[in-house]
């Protein structure tokens, strides 16, 4: 057995002396007697560490990668002790196969690599990219996503766990280039240009858990598909996915059953229900099931809805741990602003009535379509029962409520809809659990059952069940990199293999994962990004500067996945879509020069490899860890602290500097509408949508709120995600769409 060390083997003194030459602009001697100064009862490595926290602050923020730095120390050394090696980064192999007897790895990960292979992949780790991480980033890398045996011993390190992930990715690539793949997805991930989604992160080549990050389901108006929706949403919710849930189809309160009239109980039990499955169904023992509802504003139970999650009123109609999404249509907020009426059915009757569902349509133009006519004659039809209400008392509840809780989440479903690339294959009724995601849905119903050779056979329409595979470019890395062509090109095929390597545990899930091979190549760094090119978030040059690089993500990302389906094949619902067709550039104005022409004929000719391309989440851990911003929000604050079980972590804005200081303003400082007009400028290049945030004080008044809704509305955003109150309570993130 090779040597071993421990933490007594290491003089600090001299370790920070052998570090002076990396932080020449920082005093180590302030930490040289800490050692001296720590009794043998006290954890060394852990006083030390508290010691460079502590000299964090706006004006130092480098002390970060010092702590880093002595938390890497602690990490080889408890590797390299449960390995039995004496260096960091030794026997890849064989750790791996220990790693599978333990039964946290995949087999695969040995049976699919040759010896000559696995030695080859162990040259190409580089230890020094472990440098890159910040403390919390680190950290947080280490608590949550390192693989550990079952006792909780650490064996896999940051690169390795990269390396791995990369592994399980290309592993079913051809093998005369599957190297070369592996080694390029390595780059991207290491050197941390790009993050792939917490699901992915934490359990790609393990032999348990999945891969994809959010699911969107649709709730059929029956007592089968309820209860069967429930199960699904369950078993996904234990394997660690966030649920997005459509409820428009389901009958209102007081509607009939079996013609027996007033007898329903409306949306609102099948919410508790499902209140209880996100509690009860915990996501592997790390935090309750995370899952969003979404209704219709025209649908008569709309009002209990917004008042589910309030923290006063009747507790038996509350819903606390569910999230809300209101699905709304431009003639509602047409009302709204002409403080007109509004008018709310019950989709069940309206089904029996007018022969048609509602929620089945939208407007193809701006101001006029099949949505706005069909609403109109249920309004003029003089057996079916509807209630009137004016519009702006609606959108009233709907702001108490997101400044109290912070939701609903707001869907612009006509604007959606029309943007779909594959409006010939369905519709949209609402996103995921973080806005983001807008694929087509559709309920899968019990169609019949019948015996044959005395076992009985239930046969199911499967239904579109959306599922979310997620990765993000890290914008204030790869940017100024100039590696954005070379990183988009990797992370399409990535997040493409996600659809082949995942098993879901739900079978229509897999099939519509199949049908669409939906992606969402997103970003995160944005704020980040702006301080480094000394660009102030509330300029018009913020906006223009928005264009230019969602516009080169979006080309990119086109020409990546149309790559691959000439390698591969396209879609299998390519045909008739908006790709095809070329629509999808038309309605963007996209075909102005020759690149974007040449790339849309070649899109027709060759076709793309994913229905869904581009979505932009939340990613808020997984930015943490690649030393960035979140998402495309503004920073919290330039200074503020990461609480932990024991301790504070604190944390300042990336690339601080006298230089970026300026250029980095909190989002509660923030002007709104200059938000709302970048995220305008990045919407245009992006074909699904967008984690966007409203960050607002306690002191706003309700109509500065309203003119933010209207002008997100109008300027053609398809979701809004949070209202971030300075007063509202502390607001869910998003883990499994972190990416």
């Amino acid at each position: 057995m090779e040597a071993t060390f421990t933490h007594k083997e290491t003089n600090w003194t001299d370790w920070l002396n052998k570090r002076s030459h990396r932080f020449p602009h920082l005093d180590l001697d302030q930490l040289k007697d800490t050692q001296n100064n720590t009794s043998e009862s006290q954890d060394q490595t852990q006083q030390l560490i508290l010691a460079c926290l502590a000299l964090i602050d706006e004006e130092a923020p480098d002390w970060t990668y010092v702590a880093a730095e002595v938390q890497l120390e602690h990490m080889y050394k408890e590797s390299c002790s449960n390995r039995s090696h004496s260096r960091p980064y030794q026997g890849f192999r064989h750790m791996v196969a220990h790693l599978i007897d333990e039964g946290i790895y995949h087999s695969d990960l040995l049976t699919s690599y040759t010896v000559a292979e696995m030695e080859e992949l162990e040259a190409a780790i580089c230890p020094d990219r472990d440098k890159l991480f910040t403390y919390i980033g680190l950290k947080t890398l280490h608590d949550r996503y390192l693989a550990k045996d079952k006792q909780g011993r650490l064996y896999e390190l940051p690169q390795e766990r990269f390396m791995i992930i990369a592994m399980t990715l290309m592993e079913k690539e051809p093998k005369t280039k599957r190297i070369s793949l592996i080694k390029e997805a390595y780059w991207a991930l290491s050197n941390l240009y790009m993050t792939v989604a917490t699901p992915t992160l934490a359990n790609a080549g393990k032999s348990y858990g999945q891969l994809s990050s959010c699911f969107i389901d649709t709730i059929d108006d029956s007592l089968q598909s309820i209860f069967d929706s429930n199960t699904d949403i369950a078993n996904l919710s234990k394997h660690g996915g966030g649920i997005g849930v459509y409820l428009g189809k389901i009958r209102s309160r007081g509607s009939d059953i079996k013609g027996f009239n007033g007898v329903s109980s409306g949306i609102l039990p099948w919410m508790k229900q499902l209140n209880n499955t996100a509690v009860s169904v915990d996501q592997l023992g790390q935090r309750q099931g995370a899952i969003a509802v979404y209704l219709d504003v025209w649908h008569k139970d709309i009002l209990s809805f917004l008042d589910a999650r309030l923290n006063n009123g009747d507790e038996r109609q509350r819903t606390h741990d569910l999230f809300s999404g209101v699905s709304i249509p431009d003639v509602f907020m047409e009302a709204v602003e002409a403080r007109g009426d509004w008018y709310l059915f019950d989709p069940h009757e309206v089904r029996r009535v007018m022969g048609f569902s509602l929620e089945d349509f939208y407007d193809e133009e701006k101001g006029d379509g099949s949505f706005r006519e069909k609403y109109q004659a249920c309004i003029d039809h003089p057996d079916l029962s509807k209630q009137s209400i004016p519009a702006i008392e609606i959108m009233k509840k709907i702001m108490v409520s997101q400044l109290e809780t912070g939701t609903p989440y707001m869907f612009y479903r006509d604007e959606v809809n029309r943007m779909n690339p594959n409006r010939h294959e369905g519709m949209i009724y609402c996103s995921n659990l973080c806005t983001e995601i807008t694929q087509n849905q559709s309920p899968t119903i019990e169609e019949e059952h019948y015996v044959k050779d005395g076992k009985l056979h239930i046969v199911r329409e499967p239904g579109d069940f959306v599922v979310c595979n997620l990765s993000s470019i890290n914008l204030g890395k790869a940017v100024p990199a100039n590696v954005l062509e070379r990183l988009i090109s990797i992370q399409v095929r990535m997040l493409d293999n996600v659809i082949d390597q995942n098993t879901i545990p739900v079978m229509q899930a897999q099939l519509t994962n199949q049908k669409y091979r939906g992606i969402g190549l997103g970003t995160f760094g944005w704020a980040h990004l702006l301080a480094r090119k000394h660009i102030k978030w509330e300029s018009e040059e913020a906006v223009q500067f928005t264009h230019k690089v969602y516009e080169e993500i979006s080309y990119h990302t086109i020409r990546a996945s149309m790559e691959l389906a000439k390698e591969k094949g396209a879609y299998p619902a390519f045909q008739g879509s908006d790709w095809e067709t070329g629509e999808f550039f038309a309605k963007r104005n996209l075909n102005r020069n020759d690149s974007w022409d040449r790339l849309v004929n070649e899109v027709s000719k060759n076709g793309v490899r994913n229905g869904y391309m581009m979505a932009v989440a939340p990613n808020s851990s997984t930015s943490l860890i690649a030393g960035s911003t979140a998402s495309i929000d503004p920073i919290f604050k330039k200074f503020y602290s990461e609480e932990k079980k024991d301790f504070k972590i604190p944390v300042t804005a990336p690339d601080l500097s006298s230089e970026t200081y300026w250029y980095y303003k909190a989002g509660h400082e923030i002007d709104q509408h200059t938000s709302i007009e970048q995220n305008s400028a990045r919407q245009k290049y992006i074909d699904q949508s967008i984690s966007f945030n409203f960050y607002v004080k306690n002191t706003i008044k309700a109509k500065e709120l309203l003119d933010l809704h209207v002008h997100a509305w109008k300027s053609g955003l398809k979701t809004t995600y949070y209202t971030r109150s300075t007063s509202s309570q502390d607001n869910f993130e998003c883990d499994s769409c972190s990416s």
